[in-house]
C-alpha cells in the first residue's frame, strides 16, 4: 500500500491516471454493469413472458377446437335424435333428418371439417353415424370403459387421446383408415326424467391438433409437444421423436410456469400452460441460449458500446496528456538539467501562448537571471579573496617587522653597531622580497632566500640558541609560491620551539616532490614540541574559522593557502613533546607558464 501510495505521489500523470480511472472509467463501467442488468432483466422477462404467451397460445387454440367441436354434442337434443333412440323399429324418416343435421352442423361452425366422424347409439346398439348410416353394434359396447365412466358421470364430457380408431368403431369393430382420432363422448338423456338413454360420440382428426404444433416454435431448434394429465407425450412435432419428459410435480400441479433445465447441455428452457378443457400439459422445449438470444444480444451491445467508450475515453485521454503532460515533462527535464548546474537548458517555445508556455518563458529568464547573478557573485568573490588574501598578508609583515625591530633596538643599546649594520641589510633585502613590486606570488627560489634572510637575522639575535639548515631540491625553484608562506612557519619554529627548550636548537627546511606530484615544504624544529592535546586543538583551529590565542601564523597560513588552491593543500602538523615539531606544507606546481593565470586570480 505504501509503494502504491509513492507511485500515485511520484508523477502528475499517475496522478491524472488515477483520476481518469475514478472520475470517467469507474462512472462509465458502473453505468454498464446497471444499464446491462436492467436491460437484460427486462429483455429476459420480455423473452420468456412471451414464450409463456406462446405457450397459452397454443393452449387457447386446442380449447377453442374443442370449445366448438363440444358444440356438435348439443345434436343430441334433438327430438328426431331422441325419437331415434328411444325406438326399436326402423325409423328411416329419423334417421334422414339426423344425418341431414350433421350437414347443418358442419356448415356451420368452424372446425367441422377436422371432424371425420359423428355418431349416435343407444343403450342396445342401435346405431347412426356419418360414414355408416344406421347400424347395430355389438351388446359388449357397454362394457366399454370410457361409456361406463360416462354412466357414473353423466354430467362430464369425456376427450380421449389419439387412437387408431374411435369408440364407436372399436366398439364396432370398424375402422377408420389412415387417421389419428381424438374422440369426444357425452351421453344423452330422455327430457323428462333424464335417464340415459344412448352416447354421442365425435370424431377429430388429430393432424389438426399436430398441425398446431408444427406451425408454433420455440426460438431456432424449440418445439411444443403436448402431454396428458399424466405425463404421457400425446402429440409431438413431425422432427421430434424422443423429446425429454418433464412429468414433474410442479409442472403436473401447476396450472402454468417456467424454468430452466441445468441438468443438460446445453441448459433448456421449459415452459407449460395447461388446457382448461382436456387437462393435457402444452410443454414447451427450447435451448436457453435461444429464448435469451435477444437478452444476450443487449448484453454484448452494452459490453461492446462501454468498451468502445472506455477506448474512446483513453485515447482522448492520451490526446490530452501529450497536449499537457509531455511539455511540463519536457520542462521537468530542463529544470533538472538546470539544477545539475547546466544554465544553458532553455526551453524551446513552441509559440503557443498558453500557461505551460509562459511558465517556459519565465523559466528562461530564470536562467538568464541566474547566470548574471552567478558571474556578479564570482566577480565579487575574486575580490573578497583577493582583499582577504592582502589582509592576511598585512597582518603577516607587522608581526616579523616588530620582532626584527626589537633586535636591532636591543643590538642598538649593546654598541654592536657591526651587527646592526649586517641587520639592517638582511632586513633590506628581507623587504625587498616581502615586498615584490606589490606581487602576491613569487618564485620558489626567492621564499627561500627570503627566509635564509629571515633566519640570519634571527640568528644574530638568538646566536646562542638558533641554528639552522636547508636541503632544497633545486627543481622546485621555478614553480611559483604565495610570498610569506614559509616565514611564519619559521618564526613559530623559533619562537614556539626553540625559545622553550632553552638550549641550542636546530631548524631544518627541507623541499621537494611528493609522490602524487605536489611540492612539499617541511619545516622541522627540534624544539620543546607539543602534546597530544595541543596538536589536537592546533588542528581544530586550522580546520574550522575560529579566532586563536595560539599557532596565528600558522593559522593564516593555511587559510591563505586554502582561500587560493582549496583541499587538499594546506599545513599539517606532526609533534611530539620534548622532542620537537614538524610542519609540512603541501601546494600544487605553478611554474612560469602559470603566471598569467596566478596574476589574474
Amino acid at each position: 500500500m505504501m509503494k502504491l501510495g509513492k507511485w500515485m505521489a511520484s508523477s502528475l500523470r499517475t496522478k491524472l491516471i488515477a483520476m481518469f480511472v475514478l472520475l470517467t472509467i469507474l462512472p462509465l463501467i458502473g453505468v454498464g454493469v446497471i444499464s446491462y442488468q436492467k436491460s437484460y432483466t427486462t429483455v429476459s422477462e420480455h423473452s420468456i413472458a412471451s414464450t409463456q404467451v406462446t405457450t397459452d397460445q397454443l393452449q387457447r387454440d386446442i380449447d377453442i377446437l374443442f370449445q366448438d367441436t363440444k358444440k356438435f354434442l348439443e345434436i343430441g337434443k334433438n327430438n328426431s335424435v331422441l325419437h331415434f333412440l328411444l325406438t326399436q323399429s326402423e325409423t328411416y324418416e329419423d334417421a334422414k333428418d339426423i344425418l341431414k343435421m350433421f350437414q347443418v352442423y358442419r356448415e356451420t361452425y368452424k372446425f367441422s371439417d377436422s371432424i371425420i366422424n359423428i355418431s349416435i347409439v343407444n343403450m342396445y346398439g342401435k346405431g347412426i353415424s356419418e360414414k355408416k348410416g344406421v347400424f347395430q353394434a355389438e351388446s359388449i359396447m357397454m362394457k366399454n370403459p370410457h361409456f361406463l365412466s360416462l354412466l357414473n358421470n353423466p354430467d362430464e364430457t369425456l376427450i380421449i387421446p389419439p387412437v387408431s380408431s374411435s369408440i364407436y368403431d372399436r366398439l364396432d369393430q370398424t375402422e377408420v383408415k389412415g387417421h389419428q382420432l381424438i374422440s369426444l363422448a357425452a351421453v344423452i338423456e330422455q327430457r323428462v326424467t333424464h335417464e340415459v338413454i344412448g352416447f354421442i360420440m365425435i370424431d377429430l382428426d388429430a393432424s389438426v391438433v399436430e398441425s398446431f404444433l408444427n406451425h408454433t416454435k420455440i426460438g431456432e431448434t424449440g418445439y411444443l409437444y403436448v402431454t396428458d394429465d399424466k405425463g404421457h407425450p400425446i402429440f409431438l412435432p413431425q422432427h421430434v421423436t424422443d423429446p425429454k419428459m418433464y412429468a414433474t410435480i410442479p409442472v403436473m400441479q401447476q396450472q402454468k410456469g417456467s424454468f430452466i433445465d441445468r441438468s443438460t447441455s446445453p441448459e433448456r428452457f421449459i415452459v407449460f400452460s395447461t388446457s382448461q378443457l382436456t387437462g393435457w400439459k402444452i410443454i414447451g422445449d427450447a435451448p436457453l441460449k435461444e429464448v435469451m438470444r435477444d437478452a444476450n444480444e443487449i448484453k454484448y451491445l452494452i459490453l461492446i458500446s462501454v468498451g468502445f467508450s472506455i477506448l474512446c475515453t483513453i485515447a482522448l485521454y492520451y490526446f490530452i496528456t501529450s497536449q499537457v503532460i509531455r511539455p511540463i515533462q519536457y520542462l521537468k527535464h530542463k529544470m533538472r538539467q538546470a539544477a545539475s548546474g547546466n544554465l544553458e537548458a532553455k526551453v524551446k517555445n513552441n509559440r503557443s501562448e498558453d500557461e505551460i508556455s509562459d511558465l517556459g518563458s519565465s523559466f528562461n529568464s530564470m536562467l538568464e537571471q541566474i547566470r548574471m547573478l552567478l558571474a556578479h557573485s564570482i566577480r565579487e568573490q575574486e575580490e573578497i579573496k583577493k582583499a582577504e588574501l592582502r589582509t592576511l598578508q598585512a597582518q603577516i609583515n607587522p608581526h616579523f617587522l616588530y620582532n626584527t625591530l626589537d633586535s636591532i633596538v636591543w643590538m642598538a643599546e649593546a654598541k654592536k653597531s657591526e651587527q646592526v649594520i649586517d641587520l639592517v641589510k638582511a632586513l633590506s633585502h628581507f623587504f625587498r622580497i616581502t615586498l615584490s613590486k606589490g606581487k602576491d606570488w613569487i618564485m620558489l627560489k626567492d621564499e627561500i632566500e627570503h627566509v635564509r634572510n629571515y633566519l640570519t637575522i634571527q640568528k644574530m639575535r638568538y646566536s646562542d640558541i638558533l641554528d639552522f639548515e636547508l636541503y632544497i631540491d633545486e627543481a622546485i625553484f621555478t614553480y611559483r609560491i604565495l610570498k610569506l608562506t614559509l616565514q611564519p612557519i619559521v618564526e613559530n619554529a623559533l619562537y614556539h620551539g626553540i625559545k622553550n627548550k632553552r638550549r641550542k636548537g636546530l631548524i631544518t627546511i627541507t623541499g621537494g616532490f611528493s609522490p602524487e606530484g605536489h611540492i612539499l615544504l617541511e619545516v622541522i624544529d627540534n624544539g620543546i614540541g607539543m602534546t597530544p592535546e595541543q596538536v589536537l586543538h592546533l588542528r581544530s583551529i586550522l580546520e574550522q574559522d575560529v579566532q586563536a590565542d595560539s599557532g596565528f601564523g600558522i593559522k593564516n597560513v593555511h587559510k591563505r593557502i586554502r582561500l587560493y588552491y582549496g583541499e587538499p593543500y594546506g599545513v599539517a602538523i606532526e609533534s611530539e613533546y620534548g622532542h620537537g615539531t614538524q610542519i609540512t606544507i603541501t601546494i600544487p606546481k605553478e611554474g612560469i607558464e602559470d603566471e598569467k593565470s596566478v596574476s589574474g586570480r
